[in-house]
């Protein structure tokens, strides 16, 4: 792209410092600011950046090329992502699947008000496995599609157990089950029942006085998080915490078993294994940010998901050199 893209971050957690990292590694980008509800002049130390309130982020405007938003999906982004939408362009990782046609016509709506791109539901599932089971399921119309996530530790549905009232800190870890997956890349095409694919440990540092008994209710009753899945609830003190969970690892694969012409059999897979879940996800966001700054100089409006994006957007290549070096 021809000139810089001008950044602002909203949010300043693991994500938020994962893309100020992405920012650094993009010689095509420039942060102009952190945006937080936080004191923004303690932050500003830990920054080392212009930091602000996320209030003042309308005087910004003109200023910023596009918001990349780094709250979470329980509560952060479903308000944050409509109001900003409306005055930038804005990335976000709105993770809750099955909330998104929802909040993409929410934000689609804002986003075409203001004349702005947003770009939502991205990082690497949604996104990177989105484009992968859509991919497969176009080359491969006659099969079974499965995807898995983890042994790791999921940003969103960690936040959603720190929500729960009682709760102090805590972090959940999604894990697959092996004889099952084995199965699969082997040949096989079972019907698989949510809870018949993955388990959802969760180490919770309860407050003093908590009833556990009423946050272990809470959590593995969950809708849209852990109700669909076999939860254990473990109690663990802050030191045990800090010690034995301060890794942000994750990773996952979607595979496609599928039969081709007169019956060949047909496995394609696409897998990720991160040893920082966040640092990974904000590198994602980051060429999506990209992306919605080049449809926004096209002139281009409203919400956009993966499935809208070409993937030449991604890059700070021009179209030639993508063709002649990567083609």
């Amino acid at each position: 792209m021809s000139s810089f893209i001008k950044v602002g971050i909203v949010g300043y957690g693991n994500l938020g410092k994962g893309v100020q990292q992405a920012i650094a590694q993009n010689p095509d980008m420039e942060l102009v600011a952190i945006f937080t509800r936080r004191d923004p002049q303690q932050l500003a130390e830990l920054t080392g950046v212009v930091t602000e309130h996320i209030s003042a982020a309308e005087r910004y405007i003109g200023q910023i090329d596009v918001m990349i938003l780094c709250g979470g999906s329980a509560t952060d982004l479903p308000e944050q992502t409509p109001q900003l939408a409306a005055m930038f362009n804005t990335v976000d990782s709105f993770d809750t699947h099955a909330r998104i046609p929802e909040f993409f016509s929410e934000v689609n709506q804002a986003a075409l008000n203001g004349g702005n791109v947003s770009v939502i539901s991205t990082g690497w599932d949604p996104g990177l496995f989105s484009m992968n089971r859509l991919l497969l399921q176009s080359i491969l119309p006659e099969g079974e599609e499965y995807t898995f996530w983890g042994t790791g530790v999921s940003q969103g549905h960690s936040d959603a157990i720190r929500r729960v009232p009682g709760v102090r800190a805590g972090v959940q870890y999604t894990v697959p089950v092996q004889a099952v997956i084995d199965g699969i890349r082997a040949g096989e095409t079972p019907q698989l029942t949510t809870r018949e694919k993955h388990r959802r440990e969760c180490y919770v540092v309860a407050e003093e006085g908590a009833d556990r008994g009423e946050i272990t209710n809470t959590i593995v009753n969950m809708p849209n998080y852990f109700a669909d899945y076999d939860t254990t609830v473990s109690f663990i003190t802050e030191e045990q915490l800090a010690k034995e969970h301060a890794g942000m690892p994750h990773g996952g694969f979607v595979i496609r078993s599928g039969v081709t012409g007169t019956g060949s059999k047909q496995i394609a897979e696409f897998g990720l294994k991160l040893d920082s879940n966040p640092e990974f996800t904000a590198s994602v966001l980051a060429a999506y940010a990209r992306a919605a700054v080049r449809f926004s100089r096209e002139g281009a409006a409203g919400a956009k998901t993966v499935f809208d994006i070409p993937l030449g957007y991604l890059s700070p290549r021009s179209a030639e050199e993508l063709r002649r070096e990567l083609l």
